[in-house]
């Protein structure tokens, strides 16, 4: 099979103790039998890891970020895609997805796709709507209650058990187990990702996850279900188990058929003791773990990818149950030269 030519920019290139999905995704589609990419890394900071691994990107290029206007970006998005033709971006940060879902029109213009759920898909399923999301689509999910000010933490004693949970709309939670831990934790979050905050019930259980892809139709093209083996004090996985669940993969199937989903998106449940699933949160994306979902035999990136660009894929309905991954940090060497040319002239040749 002769496989097809195009240029994809990912972003998302931040491999911390606080991953972005960006490598993941590469790897998935460096992996492809059917894709020959040259990839472009898009990033925030230019000590961003995925930068500098090797074998992973063609070229990196800085770009602002989304909170410099829709326009400056987009007018660096340009820039780029004049010296460097893309064929397709996949962005990976929540922060940013927005911006590029406010620039489809726009971008597919210039020749550039996108495969994003739509803004309403986008904007119902915000953690601080989680409980009408709920009721509208038959899901159980915990109380929660949004925080624009320190009135609303006074009230949350009455209305809440500790202890309870306090979310940023875009990324960090924490446990609560008091009001003084709210308010610090209310200023830490409101500090970085703005308003609202969310505080959420805490529901005791295992935390078990879906990674899927939908085509905009009600098919769900992929999911893969797994386990949190271990967690980092942010919450992140930092070791997972592919999982045989009947009940995830029906409540995903359900939800995208039921919501038309268009491209990635992560679910995030708690199953409790007695076998109920909560739905905690829902991601617009692809997660940092998906590189477990390609390795169990559904390379959702690729998938993504010749779904925007045109081609049918047909859904995968299986994967390898136990696949285990595990995340591990080394020191990767490099030079000062490149970090130089990257700081300079906001792009790499690598």
């Amino acid at each position: 099979m002769e496989k097809r030519k195009l240029t994809v920019a990912v972003t998302g290139l931040n491999n911390t103790d606080n991953p972005g999905p960006g490598i993941p995704v590469v790897r998935g589609i460096r992996e492809s039998q059917r894709l020959e990419a040259r990839i472009l890394g898009l990033a925030y900071e230019n000590l961003e890891p995925g930068i500098y691994m090797p074998d992973m990107l063609d070229k990196a290029y800085m770009i602002p970020y989304p909170s410099s206007g829709t326009e400056t970006y987009l007018d660096r998005i340009r820039e780029i895609h004049e010296k460097d033709p893309i064929d397709l971006i996949i962005p990976n940060l929540d922060a940013e997805l927005y911006t590029f879902m406010k620039a489809e029109k726009k971008l597919k213009e210039l020749g550039i796709r996108t495969f994003l759920p739509t803004l309403a898909q986008f904007e119902e399923r915000h953690k601080a709507n989680l409980n009408e999301f709920g009721e509208k689509y038959g899901l159980k999910v915990p109380k929660s209650k949004t925080l624009t000010g320190y009135g609303d933490i006074r009230k949350i004693k009455d209305e809440f058990e500790f202890p309870l949970l306090v979310k940023g709309k875009f990324y960090d939670a924490y446990i609560a187990y008091n009001e003084e831990q709210i308010i610090n934790h209310y200023n830490k979050i409101s500090a970085k990702w703005g308003l609202p905050v969310i505080v959420q019930e805490f529901i005791k259980g295992t935390e078990v996850n879906v990674t899927a892809l939908g085509d905009g139709e009600g098919e769900t093209v992929a999911a893969v279900a797994m386990r949190k083996q271990f967690i980092t004090d942010k919450g992140k996985a930092w070791s997972g188990i592919t999982v045989s669940d009947k009940e995830m993969l029906r409540l995903t199937n359900d939800l995208i058929a039921k919501t038309k989903w268009r491209g990635a998106m992560e679910l995030e449940m708690i199953k409790t003791n007695s076998g109920e699933y909560f739905m905690i949160e829902i991601n617009p994306r692809i997660p940092a773990w998906v590189y477990l979902a390609v390795g169990a035999g559904q390379n959702i990136p690729e998938a993504l990818v010749r779904l925007a660009t045109g081609e049918s894929v047909s859904p995968m309905t299986s994967y390898k149950v136990g696949k285990m991954f595990i995340r591990y940090s080394w020191d990767m060497l490099g030079d000062i030269e490149e970090f130089e040319q990257l700081s300079m002239f906001g792009e790499i040749e690598k």
